[in-house]
């Protein structure tokens, strides 16, 4: 008899336990919704839409700044690659008359009197700073020109280096 006692005390304190915990479940959730139900104060919706406009304003000139960067970025590529044709047409000219020399070309001809008009403006600088050796039958290893060509290679590769780095600037985060 005293097991059964104890059997039925132990129930009616759980009873009592589950209601004890539900009426605080229900205080606690009711609670919750009263906070969430109630509006903010006028300061805290003041301080709210400070810090929305403050993080609205930061997103607003993330993208100016970034709209900004892309513009600079294409016009600086463009301008890369026009220097590069520049540099590309002086390389062939240049090329083109080493080759010309070097095969004894008739200085005659219509078309080596015109790459060595055409080239003339970027050769005359370095003519002169190396001898170019020749052979008898008139074959000529300009050696000025290849001078000329590695000095526009360097120059060629500074331009572009600096546009590079203009182009791609590193941001504050």
């Amino acid at each position: 008899m005293g097991d059964d006692k104890l059997a039925i005390d132990e129930a009616r304190r759980a009873a009592q336990h589950e209601s004890v915990k539900a009426q605080v479940e229900g205080e606690v959730n009711s609670e919750i919704t009263d906070r969430a139900a109630t509006k903010a104060t006028r300061d805290e919706s003041r301080k709210i839409d400070n810090v929305a406009g403050e993080f609205r304003s930061k997103a607003v000139d993330e993208v100016i700044d970034t709209e900004r960067e892309v513009q600079r970025s294409r016009g600086l590529a463009r301008v890369s690659q026009i220097i590069d044709y520049i540099f590309w047409v002086i390389y062939a000219l240049l090329g083109m008359r080493f080759l010309l020399a070097l095969m004894a070309a008739r200085s005659t001809a219509g078309f080596v009197q015109f790459i060595v008009a055409v080239s003339n403006p970027f050769y005359a600088p370095f003519r002169g700073i190396v001898a170019s050796p020749s052979t008898d039958s008139g074959h000529t290893l300009l050696l000025p020109i290849v001078v000329a060509i590695i000095a526009y290679a360097l120059a060629h590769l500074l331009i572009n280096g600096l546009l590079r780095m203009l182009a791609h600037r590193k941001t504050e985060i």
